[in-house]
This record gives structure tokens, C-alpha cells and sequence, in this order.
């Protein structure tokens, strides 16, 4: 199978060349990209096959890491030679502390990270064929409660960029508000979620780059470009785009004639688990970057493709290899 770009997680570094340039901020000398949303305790099994039910079969091989649109988003802001911080929630449960610790381990903050008496941990159980295609089961937890009151919106002032995805709606309306009054640029995971979050979360965004699924939730009955003229419609929104696997990366800005499109790049799938979500972290870090968005959709194009290829989120130094 032939991927660009594709959605899902792992338990489970980076700079680059002279191509793509960079900016320099924060203490540390790397901009600090906040990502907002689920955590999720993935097991992958590895399988010859997906069958119907009712059916028992061995698995070829196993792991569980820390999955989930946001916090793959991190550790990919990270490792592609960014600072990157984990905002969100996990349950007191058996799954929630080996969650922070394995994100802790790959060096993202977590200290934005609420541990929640009595919830529940989101879970999924991940089927991938030797195809590198996938079944995702998922359980979204429960009893994490919805106000963002406790989010530390304070230190939205020494971010290069917000990343959300849409499993958190109450805390992407209070961190986007927060980053938009700091000049600080959000992007959202448009990914598949109910039409009305969709339509509430865009106009409160300056990028919003959606999955094929997502957009079609947003903009029902639309074609791809005219979805994407929607969203860039629905309020001071800077670039929405579509990932679209084979065929590259559809993008739109204000005043567009067309949509510009960002070929794929042709790599042989193993696992497209956590592809998209790779892809909106090297985007976020590009806007803190302050990369050009046709750079940025590039950059983050080739991080995504990397990983739907080898199942594992590439260093800064793997990406500006396959750019080049």
C-alpha cells in the first residue's frame, strides 16, 4: 500500500538543514508547541489478517505506548526538533499513570496533564494487517470531566503554536480564545467528530486541517474544495486543508482562486496508525517556525508520510532527508 498520510498511536529525536528555515524562541532555544486533547492507551496487535466476527486469531506481534491524536502530536513536535507540552486528561486508572510516564519519557511536559479521581483512561485496541491497514475499537473514557478551567492558559504567552484535536471541545474553545488574545497561531485536527463540534471548533481556529472523514462531518454533501471554502468562510480562519492519503494535501487560503494541492509522498505503508496525527504535529511546529504555509504542508506531508511507512515518528533529520 502506497500512503502519504493516514490517522491513530505507540508506548512509546533533531534539527535540520538549510531548506527549511527556522525560528529560535523560548529559553531553550526551540519553539514550545501546547497540544490539547486525548491521550490514549494504544494496544497494537499485528495480525495476518482482519476477520469477521465471530473469529479467534493469534496476533504476530504486540506493544501498547501512548496513542491519540494530541499527544502523538507532541511527541512528534518534539522529535522533529521542537519543544512540545501535553494539555489534557487521564483517569486514576490502571491506564493513566503509565500514560504521563511513557509521554514524560519522550520529554514532553506533562505538567498540564490532570489526573481525574474515579475516570476512565481512553483506550484503543489497534488490528494492523501486513498491509500497514487498520482497525481501530476504541474507548473514549469517561468521568474526565469537561471544564477547562484548571488548563494553565498563562503559558499559551511562551508558545509558538497551539495544536488541538476535537475530543475536548470545552478545553479547545478556552485554550484557542486564550492563544488568539496571546497572537499565538492554533491549528485543529479536523478529524471525524460530530458535525456540530466541527462547525463550533473551526471558527475559532487559524488552521484547520481536516482528515477526508472529518470534512465530510463539517461540510456534508460538499466536495472537497468546496468544504474547504466553508471552513475558511465560518471566521477568521488562515489556511483549512484536507489530508487526502495517495492523493497528497488539498490546502486553501482567504482569496484563493483554487485550492493548491501537496503531492504525496510515495512510500510503502507498514502501520498508518498516528499518520495524520504526526502530520498536524510538524504543521503546528512549522507555524511556530513560522515556516511559509506551502513549506509547512510539505514538512509536515513528509513527517506524516515517514510514519505511516515505518510505524514509528521520524526525527527532524529523517523528514529534510526525504524532502531532499
Amino acid at each position: 500500500m502506497r500512503a502519504a498520510i493516514g490517522a491513530g498511536g505507540a508506548w512509546r529525536g533533531a534539527a535540520g538543514r538549510g531548506s527549511l528555515p527556522r525560528i529560535m524562541t523560548g529559553s531553550l532555544g526551540k519553539p514550545l508547541v501546547i497540544c490539547l486533547g486525548n491521550v490514549v492507551a494504544d494496544h497494537t496487535f499485528r495480525v495476518e489478517d482482519i476477520p469477521q466476527p465471530p473469529a479467534k486469531i493469534a496476533a504476530r506481534s504486540y506493544s501498547i505506548g501512548p496513542g491519540g491524536m494530541a499527544a502523538n502530536a507532541a511527541i512528534a513536535a518534539l522529535r522533529l526538533g521542537g519543544r512540545a507540552a501535553f494539555w489534557g486528561r487521564v483517569g486514576d486508572d490502571l491506564n493513566g499513570e503509565p500514560l504521563a510516564a511513557a509521554l514524560a519519557a519522550e520529554g514532553v511536559d506533562v505538567t498540564g496533564l490532570r489526573r481525574v479521581p474515579g475516570g476512565r483512561t481512553p483506550v484503543g485496541a489497534v488490528l494492523v494487517d501486513p498491509r500497514g491497514e487498520r482497525t481501530i475499537i476504541s474507548f473514549r473514557g469517561s468521568g474526565l470531566g469537561t471544564d477547562p478551567g484548571w488548563l494553565p492558559l498563562d503559558k499559551l504567552k511562551g508558545a509558538g503554536a497551539l495544536c488541538c484535536d476535537p475530543r475536548w471541545p470545552e478545553g479547545v474553545a478556552a485554550a484557542a480564545a486564550a492563544a488568539r488574545a496571546a497572537g499565538v497561531p492554533v491549528v485543529l485536527d479536523g478529524e471525524r467528530s460530530e458535525t456540530r463540534i466541527l462547525v463550533d471548533l473551526v471558527p475559532r481556529v487559524d488552521h484547520a486541517i481536516f482528515s477526508v472523514t472529518g470534512l465530510a462531518n463539517f461540510a456534508p454533501g460538499c466536495s472537497p474544495e468546496e468544504g474547504l471554502r466553508r471552513a475558511i468562510a465560518s471566521g477568521p480562519v488562515k489556511v483549512a486543508a484536507v489530508t487526502q492519503g495517495e492523493k497528497g494535501v488539498l490546502w486553501l487560503v482567504p482569496g484563493a482562486a483554487k485550492a493548491e494541492r501537496i503531492p504525496a509522498f510515495p512510500v510503502e505503508a507498514t502501520n498508518t496508525t498516528g499518520a495524520g496525527d504526526v502530520f498536524h504535529g510538524a504543521y503546528a511546529l512549522a507555524m511556530a517556525e513560522r515556516m511559509p504555509v506551502d513549506q509547512a504542508m510539505r514538512f509536515a506531508a513528509a513527517a506524516g508520510a515517514l510514519r505511516a511507512r515505518d510505524g514509528a515518528t521520524p526525527d527532524r533529520a529523517m523528514v529534510e532527508a526525504l524532502l531532499a
